[in-house]
């Protein structure tokens, strides 16, 4: 296959377990015969390794074992007839992607570690880093990389599972109903955090509603004794837990939860608060701003301390934690210029999370480049437009960047933002180019827009236009 170049270490494994695990049968080479890891991408694949012709609808692994063998594969996994050399073992199976799927699932039944398993429409891939940041003052732990979420990228995570590892924690991502429940049931988690649901693929769902129940689909993994760590503070998710019959740990900043925040405050660059767990109180410092990277800390904190993280360990921990590139980064440039870089990807509540982090910075104009928020469907305009309503008395100056960026900049006007304060521009390498123009020194600058906008080259433009001082 040529894609996502992935490729998985894994524990040797036989032919003959491989076989069983996805029920399949042995062809060629002997069953004894062991692989020493899993590749989907004949261009990464490491002499040695099991090449999995997984079949997509714009490619067909098995138009690549051929060169698979060539790179030292020393078996394939089919589910056609494919030319190898004569004795070149094959592991035949129904449907090679389902043997992923199960294969994966295999492995991590058989390491038997801890897993917590995480979704929701933002915030998961932070609260996913903080939890393995959080287990990790406890032991080696295996967590998602990147974007390897979805029917490929979990069982291939789940396959470099290996003896030292003591916990795992994978992100588990959707854009349709069906797919967290498939995904669950590989992960089979102990814990399952769902952080928040917002108007995000709203291309594939008919409603925000719609979302809450296929978000709901992770806890069908958990096992009777399996807990939902759940955010109190959405209305969507609080029902999803009012509604289950398993255990329940609620995070928010309600004291009436299990793991909850009091008397926090802070700046752009920090926060401290009182966190209160099993009816004791905990003096934090979280090197990160705004209230969304709080509860994304509540919902580790509720997540590793029921897996026996101590508390103590959990607070020491807090001061390290980082936010991962372009996802809510503080950077300090020359001339006084503060960035938080949030380019990586957006939605409306994302949006707002942001700003409200923004609203923290301490002096200076706040300067918000927003580029399109992607995968909104027939509701895109209208939630763009609400989206730059919002910042009307929040924002001196409002750039949307993209097809759907004047919609921003409409809705702020609407709202009674000045023309003076407001630009749209067609795509990002324009509005890069007038950076320059539009941000001062000692300026609070907000980058933030979907993958497909690209405002990583806005947040590039700045960082060569001011510099970037050490944190």
């Amino acid at each position: 296959m040529k894609g996502a170049p992935v490729t998985a270490p894994i524990n040797t494994l036989t032919l003959d377990e491989i076989a069983k695990a996805t029920q399949g049968r042995v062809a060629g080479g002997g069953p004894a015969a062991t692989v020493a890891g899993v590749s989907i991408d004949s261009r990464t694949l490491v002499k040695g390794q099991l090449f999995v012709a997984v079949k997509g609808p714009n490619f067909d692994g098995h138009d690549f074992v051929a060169a698979a063998v060539a790179k030292g594969a020393a078996a394939a996994m089919v589910h056609r007839d494919v030319a190898v050399p004569e004795g070149f073992p094959l592991v035949r199976v129904g449907e090679t992607t389902q043997a992923l799927k199960d294969l994966g699932r295999h492995v991590r039944l058989k390491a038997g570690v801890p897993v917590v398993a995480v979704t929701g429409s933002a915030g998961k891939t932070t609260t996913k880093d903080m939890t393995a940041a959080l287990l990790a003052t406890q032991g080696p732990v295996l967590k998602t990389e990147g974007n390897l979420n979805n029917q490929y990228g979990l069982p291939l995570t789940l396959l470099h599972l290996a003896p030292e590892h003591r916990y795992a924690v994978l992100e588990l991502g959707m854009s349709a109903a069906g797919e967290l429940r498939e995904l669950s049931a590989i992960a089979r988690p102990d814990v399952a955090i769902i952080t928040m649901v917002a108007p995000v693929h709203l291309e594939f769902f008919a409603s925000v509603d719609a979302i809450a129940v296929a978000k709901a689909e992770i806890l069908e993994g958990l096992d009777a004794n399996g807990v939902a760590v759940l955010n109190w503070e959405d209305p969507r998710v609080r029902r999803i837990g009012e509604e289950r019959k398993g255990r329940t740990l609620w995070f928010g900043r309600d004291r009436a939860c299990d793991v909850s925040a009091e008397n926090w405050r802070g700046t752009i660059h920090g926060m401290r608060f009182d966190l209160r767990v099993d009816g004791q109180s905990y003096d934090v410092a979280l090197p990160l701003p705004g209230p969304h990277f709080l509860l994304n800390f509540l919902a580790a904190t509720a997540a590793a301390h029921h897996i026996g993280v101590p508390m103590e360990a959990i607070v020491e921990a807090a001061t390290h934690l980082k936010a991962a590139k372009s996802r809510g980064q503080v950077r300090r440039l020359g001339e006084g210029v503060t960035l938080l870089d949030d380019s990586y990807n957006s939605n409306p509540a994302a949006v707002e999370a942001a700003v409200t982090a923004l609203d923290m910075a301490a002096q200076g104009r706040r300067v918000v480049f927003l580029g399109d928020m992607l995968e909104l469907g027939p509701t895109g305009p209208e939630l763009h437009r609400e989206t730059g309503a919002k910042l009307a008395g929040r924002a001196d100056v409002v750039i949307g960047v993209g097809t759907l960026g004047r919609e921003f900049t409409e809705g702020a006007r609407r709202a009674g933002l000045p023309a003076s304060a407001l630009r749209d521009f067609a795509d990002s390498e324009v509005a890069a180019r007038e950076t320059a123009a539009l941000v001062k020194p000692g300026d609070a600058v907000l980058v933030k827009g979907s993958r497909g906008a690209r405002m990583e080259k806005v947040v590039e433009a700045l960082v060569a236009r001011f510099g970037e001082k050490e944190s």
